[in-house]
């Protein structure tokens, strides 16, 4: 049996996640030392954390913005998977893509920086993204190579390789919630065809766009 590697490492999380677990259970299954804190948006950072110290952070779909004196703490490397290509930073990715039109999509893995998604890009996985897509569809699809990608990426820390170096840069600013919340505004000045784009880019199961109407909000019920 091969020995599981001597690395320490912090592993952090969303909450009943099908494929945070099965990430979490490759780590604990390789390594020997892992902590792990999961969690839900909104909720602070354990404060049990502030001690760790180790090798590696990896960061999976984690709710939270890990800070730079954590960052500093991992010997090795802090390690982000993000789900979207670097084309789409910060929040709300996958709804942006689908508002733009953009023809495909991706994920990426990255160094952590104390501003998020703008550390060194490590690797990026794409995929088309197809006319029939909505924020659910592509958003599997997205776990799926995303996951992909993490068994690729802890691998090489496995084997004790070097991680890649991508040539990609982040291309614009992280999408901030501000900037999602005003995607999903639907006022009555918009054109049919710029309602129909909102609505395909923000409705995701009980999520739908809200509608303004002189001063007044309205949540968008679909039958």
């Amino acid at each position: 049996l091969m020995e599981n590697q001597k690395y320490s490492i912090l592993f952090l999380g969303k909450k009943d996640d099908l494929y945070v677990e099965k990430a979490l259970k490759f780590c604990q299954i390789n390594f020997n030392e892992v902590d792990f804190y999961l969690g839900k948006w909104g909720e602070s950072l354990p404060e049990n954390i502030q001690w760790w110290e180790g090798d590696y952070i990896v960061s999976y779909l984690s709710r939270w913005v890990v800070p730079e004196y954590l960052l500093k703490r991992a010997k090795i490397a802090a390690l982000n998977f993000h789900p979207a290509t670097p084309d789409y930073p910060g929040i709300g990715c996958n709804s942006f893509a689908l508002y733009e039109g953009a023809k495909e999509y991706g994920v990426t893995c990255h160094h952590m920086a104390p501003c998020v998604d703008t550390g060194q890009i490590i690797a990026v996985k794409r995929f088309p993204i197809f006319p029939s897509d909505s924020v659910s569809t592509l958003l599997t699809r997205t776990y799926d190579y995303q996951i992909v990608l993490f068994y690729e990426i802890i691998n090489h820390i496995i084997e004790k390789k070097e991680l890649p170096i991508s040539e990609e840069n982040w291309s614009r600013k992280p999408f901030t919630r501000k900037q999602f919340k005003e995607l999903e505004c639907i006022t009555s000045d918009m054109t049919k065809e710029e309602i129909a784009k909102r609505i395909k880019a923000t409705t995701f199961g009980q999520w739908k766009p809200n509608i303004e109407i002189q001063g007044f909000t309205f949540e968008l019920k679909q039958k």
